[in-house]
C-alpha cells in the first residue's frame, strides 16, 4: 500500500459528518448562489499576473514525505504574501491528518485575498464538493489515481457543471489517457512518483507530448512537484506548461516574495 492508498483509506473515515442529501449540479449551483460567485481559476492561469506562466502558490504546512515544511505557519499572511508576489491562484491544503491543513484555512484565506482558490485535498465523495463551495473553493483537485473511471467522470461532471474548475492530476500515461477520456481541460502532471517519492520533471515533458497530440490547444497543462529554480520553470514552459504549482520550495523560503520573483522571472 503506497502513501496515496493510506491517505484515501483514512479519508473515507472522515466523511461521516457530511450530509446525506443528494448532490446534483443544480444543488451545487444553489450552494454557489448562497455562498457567492466563484472566481475564474482557469482564466487566472491563462492571464498570469507576473511572468509568462501562471503560478499556483501552495499554502502548505507539512507533507508525508517532507514532514513540517514551514514552522512559522500563518496561512492568511502567507496567502497575502503570495498574492502580492504575483501568484495567479492559490492552492490551500485542507487535509488534516497527513498535511496538517484545514478547511478553516480555506475560508479565512477566501476572506483575505482576491485570487482564485484551489481546495487541495483528496476528493472521493460528491458531498465534498458542497463542502468545498461552502468554504470558498473556486477549484477542486481530482487525483486520477484515487478514483475509478465512473467516480472520476461523475465528480468532474458535477464540479464543472456547477462552475467549479477541476484540476485533474495524473502521474503517468495511463492516468493521462483517463483524464483525456473525460475531456478534462485543466490537467496537472505531478512529477513525483508516489511509490518512492522520487521527482522527475521529465514526467511533464513526456506527458505534454501526448496532450499536444490529443489536440491539446484547449488544454491547460499545470506542472506540479519538483520545481525549485527559474531553470526548472523555463524547462517546463518550453514543453508546454501554462502554469506551475509550487508548494515546498516556496514554503521553505524565509522570503517567499523573493522566491516567487525568481521562479517567475
Amino acid at each position: 500500500m503506497n502513501i496515496l492508498d493510506k491517505i484515501v483509506a483514512h479519508k473515507r473515515t472522515e466523511l461521516g459528518h457530511l450530509s446525506n442529501a443528494p448532490v446534483s449540479a443544480e444543488s451545487l449551483c444553489a450552494a454557489i448562489g448562497q455562498h457567492g460567485s466563484r472566481r475564474d481559476f482557469i482564466g487566472g492561469l491563462l492571464a498570469p499576473r507576473r511572468g509568462q506562466v501562471g503560478l499556483i502558490a501552495e499554502v502548505k504546512k507539512a507533507s508525508p514525505s517532507e514532514g513540517i515544511i514551514r514552522g512559522d505557519f500563518d496561512p492568511v499572511a502567507i496567502a497575502k504574501t503570495c498574492e502580492e508576489a504575483g501568484a495567479s491562484c492559490l492552492s490551500v491544503l485542507t487535509d488534516r491528518e497527513f498535511f496538517q491543513g484545514s478547511l478553516d484555512y480555506l475560508r479565512d484565506i477566501r476572506e483575505a485575498v482576491s485570487l482564485p482558490l484551489l481546495r487541495k485535498d483528496f476528493m472521493i465523495d460528491e458531498r465534498q464538493l458542497h463542502e468545498s463551495i461552502e468554504h470558498g473553493a473556486d477549484a477542486i483537485l481530482l487525483i486520477v489515481a484515487c478514483l475509478e473511471d465512473e467516480q472520476l467522470a461523475h465528480l468532474h461532471r458535477l464540479a464543472t457543471g456547477a462552475g467549479l474548475a477541476a484540476l485533474v492530476e495524473v502521474h503517468n500515461e495511463a492516468e493521462l489517457e483517463r483524464a483525456l477520456a473525460i475531456d478534462a481541460r485543466l490537467i496537472g502532471v505531478n512529477n513525483r512518483d508516489l511509490t518512492n517519492f522520487t521527482v522527475d520533471l521529465g514526467t511533464t515533458e513526456h506527458l505534454a507530448k501526448r496532450i499536444t497530440e490529443s489536440g491539446g490547444a484547449e488544454k491547460v497543462l499545470v506542472a506540479e512537484s519538483g520545481i525549485h529554480s527559474r531553470a526548472d520553470v523555463e524547462r517546463l514552459e518550453k514543453c508546454g506548461a501554462r502554469a506551475i504549482l509550487v508548494g515546498t520550495s516556496l514554503m521553505r523560503q524565509p522570503d517567499i516574495s523573493a522566491k516567487a520573483a525568481e521562479l517567475l522571472g
